[in-house]
Parts: structure tokens; C-alpha cells; sequence
């Protein structure tokens, strides 16, 4: 059986197997409307380097997914839709430049400054600029997660996993099998992330922090997609050696940080996860 994958987006849920996507909304009449597509995704073999490929990948048909869910949950005419994909790219970059603030610049910026008070070791200033991160990251998505449209998104993403489980489980896909079935997923993305922030901490290491600020900071931009392509492959090891205690080890923190991203969902949003997958398997 191979592996199928997932994100929640506004009022459904993508489904990806393959080449095969399809995402499944709720309109606002309540009705699930679905749109199925195929794309001819690289198909790399190259350890790490596939991980990068994937992400970017994942990144362009989640984007996509997301600006099509909008326009079907909100509604409107051409002309909504039009505003709607510019309100995307700018949606996107804002997220961009707030993510680089929020887990660049803030960690490196207090590990610096603890370094000019306390001058400490090069492995202590990257623990220091790791562990904000780590917090910064967990303090964001627990105070995103009070807002009412987020919580609903984190509800799809509980219906996401659970369906996916229920299938790796081999069983029937109804909502009565999904809803008996955990929201908790080994290949999710909140898992992935933590991957990215830890296996961070060791890469950084090796970044002399007597390097000017921007020359530090630009290092690590420019390093993330090659952690990026360890995490990849960690995860994906992890799926498949799940008894193997250091791969769990690394993995478990990140199945922690999903009981901050899945929410239990009602039985229409495991529907629509339902439509959603088997458009695909």
C-alpha cells in the first residue's frame, strides 16, 4: 500500500496520492464539492535531495489548494476570486517575512545577545538559538489555535489524519470506522517541522557564532532546505521503522505537538476527509 498524505485547508481537506490530489470543501450551503487533479510530479530516488524537491512541491500544491478552498468556502463572483488570489500572494509573503522574524532573526538574536553578556561556548549559543525557536514555535501555535476559523481548520486536520489512519488500517472508510480512529499521525507536517527546528540545532553548530549577525543569519536561510531534506527523510524512516526507539525519539516531541494542531472533528468534516481520499486511492 503506498502512502498517502494530506492538509487540512479553509473548510476541507487535500488529499495526495501519487500524482493524484484532491481537495474537498464545504460551501456555504453546506454542500462538499470536490475537485480532482493530476500532476506530474518528480519522481527523485536521491536521498535528501528528494526531500527539498518534495517540499517545494508540497508548498506549491498547498498554496493552490488553500486559494481554491477560500473561493469555495466563502463564495462570490469572479472578481471576489481574482481579489482572492492576491490577497493569497500577499498572505504568503507576509507569512514568509513573519516566519523568517519569528524563527530566524528572534532565536539569533538571543542567542547573541546572551553571548555578548556571557560569552558562551559555540555549541551553547545554537542550544540557546534551537530551544527559542522550539518555544517560540509551540507559544504560535497555541495562540493561533484559540482563534475560532483556525480551530476549525485544526478540526479538518483531526479528520485528515483519522481518515488516513483508518485507511493504512485497511478499513472500510465510513465515518463510524474514522471517527474510532486517532488524530494523531506519524507523517504529519507539525512533526516535520519540529524535525526541521531540532536537526537545526546540530547543523548550526558547525556556524561559527563570531560571524557577524547577518552572515550567521544568512547561513541558516540558506542551510534550511538541506535540513529540510534530513527531516524529510527522517520522517520518512520513522513511518516505516515505527519500533525503532531512536527514530521515536526523535519523532515522539513532534506527535506531542499535534495534540496542539488536530482538533476532534464532526461527523460532516470526516465526511468530507472521506470524499477527499477515496478521490484519490
Amino acid at each position: 500500500m503506498e502512502f498517502v498524505g494530506g492538509q487540512a485547508v479553509i473548510e476541507g481537506v487535500m488529499m495526495r496520492n501519487g500524482d493524484n490530489v484532491a481537495v474537498a470543501v464545504l460551501d456555504p450551503e453546506g454542500k462538499i464539492i470536490l475537485k480532482k487533479e493530476r500532476y506530474n510530479f518528480l519522481n527523485l530516488k536521491i536521498p535528501f535531495i528528494r526531500g527539498m524537491v518534495s517540499l517545494v512541491e508540497v508548498l506549491y500544491v498547498g498554496l493552490k489548494t488553500l486559494n481554491y478552498s477560500s473561493n469555495i468556502a466563502v463564495g462570490g463572483t469572479e472578481e471576489k476570486k481574482k481579489i482572492g488570489v492576491f490577497s493569497m500572494i500577499f498572505s504568503t509573503l507576509f507569512a514568509l517575512v513573519l516566519a523568517i522574524g519569528l524563527f530566524k532573526f528572534l532565536p539569533l538574536g538571543a542567542a547573541s545577545l546572551i553571548d555578548n553578556y556571557f560569552g558562551i561556548s559555540n555549541v551553547i549559543f545554537n542550544l540557546i538559538d534551537g530551544f527559542v525557536k522550539i518555544g517560540l514555535f509551540v507559544i504560535y501555535v497555541y495562540s493561533i489555535g484559540k482563534m475560532s476559523d483556525i480551530k476549525r481548520v485544526f478540526q479538518f486536520h483531526g479528520a485528515e489524519h483519522k481518515t488516513v489512519n483508518a485507511y493504512e488500517n485497511k478499513l472500510k472508510l465510513t465515518v463510524l470506522n474514522v471517527k474510532k480512529m486517532s488524530k494523531v499521525h506519524r507523517r504529519c507536517g507539525t512533526t516535520f517541522v519540529f524535525l526541521v527546528l531540532f536537526i537545526s540545532i546540530f547543523v548550526y553548530t558547525f556556524i561559527p557564532k563570531d560571524y557577524s549577525f547577518f552572515l550567521k543569519l544568512i547561513l541558516r536561510l540558506f542551510l534550511l532546505p538541506f535540513i529540510a531534506g534530513i527531516g524529510y527523510e527522517v520522517l520518512k524512516l520513522g513511518a516505516v521503522y515505527e519500533k525503532n526507539w531512536f527514530l521515536n525519539l526523535l519523532i515522539t516531541p513532534g506527535l506531542w505537538l499535534q495534540s496542539l494542531t488536530t482538533l476532534e472533528p464532526n461527523e460532516k468534516q470526516i465526511e468530507v476527509a472521506i470524499k477527499s481520499l477515496k478521490a484519490v486511492v
